[in-house]
């Protein structure tokens, strides 16, 4: 027989649900989240209650009493796999990362093909500083989830963000790369296939390769970038070479013989010198490498580098390294703070318009909390080329009436520069036509991801 008193109960927290629902719905946050509360003071429901109170709770920006409810939800369910995620991402928001990682870790065990959650503990692992388990979870989670455009933004941002600008123009060196060549192939035809190769700083392997179809039977490589040593493991699986390259993901000096080269080598090709010779520690990696990992009469590809100059004169590249008087004052004591060694490169000027100025993103910065947004954008095109990417610059939006912007037509000799988004490859454009792409950010990079 029902109890009469049991059946009132219930259908006064079933009324106080729907109500607290409804406040919820109109954005009535505190009164919602009273509602909640009663509701679960009832016993009624609380796992279906407590995601909802817990996810108000974030939109209140009281993260401690999020992660409160989720736990509460926990205890109900330990294997709950949104709460194990939302949890992760409340630690996260908390600067808890350690235990951030641990719980989003948890949360894919339960829901393993879950892109979202994969996606997510991606970041947290980025923020970390683990770019490499970072991109690989976000490679995983894109393979369940191949049109994400997110997450295609994701891998092409760690793997960028890892490379300093000028290596790959570096890499299409020709001229380097055939004179590192015929050293590499004089070398082996001296001393035999069989000979020891040690490749230091291998980036993308491009040595390690040269050494390998020269002949070599066994190149060692080592790369100090986690990331950047498992590209370059890739490139030689992918040019037909794993079995005589192995790419360690180590600086030398962690080498050893008898682990990673089963005896010293003879051979050592490196390219880590850099425009002034030194910064890249070449003297300390060379002096390491010949007291430890080389044979006695062990060939040194290269054998010797000069620094070559001149005397010059140029008042543009004195503004880059001096400061006098400005604007009536007299700064001229902060030269003493000038860099010592300055990036030299002309005015990047030469790009020709496809399209009129548009906005792209915009940011409202009086706002308390951002999300991350993604949207699509028609472009009108209005003249007929190939589009390498988007030319992008700020306007800043100081007091009513007062703004900055570094538009290019007016904008080229100060301290901001305007920047390239380039496109993953060039895109053919008709002028009367239109380009859909998709902008937004991620909270910490810009998305501009063409989208034909």
């Amino acid at each position: 027989m029902t109890n009469p008193a049991s059946t009132d109960h219930m259908t006064e927290a079933r009324a106080a649900l729907a109500e607290a629902m409804a406040l919820h719905e109109q954005g009535d946050l505190e009164g919602a989240e009273a509602g909640y509360r009663k509701v679960l003071a009832q016993g009624y429901r609380p796992a279906d209650v407590l995601p909802l109170l817990a996810g108000l709770l974030g939109r209140l920006t009281r993260p401690e009493d999020a992660l409160a409810a989720w736990d509460q939800l926990l205890a109900i369910e330990p294997d709950h796999a949104v709460a194990l995620h939302e949890k992760g991402l409340t630690l996260h928001w908390l600067g808890r990362t350690g235990d951030a990682i641990a719980t989003l870790e948890r949360a894919c065990a339960v829901d393993p093909e879950n892109p979202i959650a994969i996606g997510n503990l991606a970041v947290v692992l980025a923020d970390a500083g683990r770019n490499l388990d970072a991109l690989q979870h976000f490679r995983r989670a894109l393979a369940l989830q191949p049109d994400n455009l997110h997450l295609r933004h994701q891998v092409r941002r760690l793997g960028s963000g890892s490379v300093p600008f000028w290596h790959i123009p570096m890499m299409n060196d020709a001229p380097r790369n055939d004179a590192f060549e015929d050293a590499i192939k004089a070398a082996i035809a001296v001393t035999g296939p069989d000979a020891r190769v040690l490749d230091i700083g291998a980036g993308s392997g491009l040595l390690s390769l040269m050494a390998a179809r020269a002949g070599a039977k066994r190149v060692v490589a080592c790369e100090m970038d986690p990331m950047i040593a498992d590209m370059a493991q890739r490139i030689v699986a992918r040019n037909g070479y794993a079995d005589r390259v192995t790419v360690h993901a180590k600086p030398s000096t962690e080498l050893a013989i008898g682990t990673e080269l089963d005896a010293p080598a003879d051979i050592l090709v490196s390219e880590i010198l850099s425009s002034d010779l030194l910064t890249e520690k070449v003297l300390d990696t060379f002096e390491d490498a010949h007291r430890r990992l080389l044979a006695p009469d062990a060939i040194v590809i290269p054998r010797a580098a000069s620094a070559m100059g001149c005397l010059v004169a140029s008042e543009n590249l004195a503004d880059y390294s001096f400061v006098g008087e400005v604007s009536g004052f007299d700064l001229s004591a902060f030269t003493a703070f000038a860099p010592q060694r300055l990036p030299i490169h002309g005015t990047m000027t030469a790009w020709d318009r496809l399209s009129d100025d548009l906005e792209l993103v915009r940011l409202d910065l009086t706002q308390k909390k951002h999300d991350a947004v993604l949207a699509r954008l028609s472009i009108p095109v209005t003249a007929s080329g190939r589009a390498i990417g988007i030319v992008q610059w700020m306007h800043i939006d100081l007091w009513d009436g007062v703004s900055f912007d570094n538009h290019p037509d007016r904008y080229t000799d100060g301290g901001w520069l305007q920047l390239l988004h380039s496109f993953p490859e060039p895109i053919d454009v008709v002028a009367g036509q239109t380009l859909d792409i998709a902008v937004g950010h991620d909270r910490i990079t810009l998305i501009l991801l063409p989208l034909a």
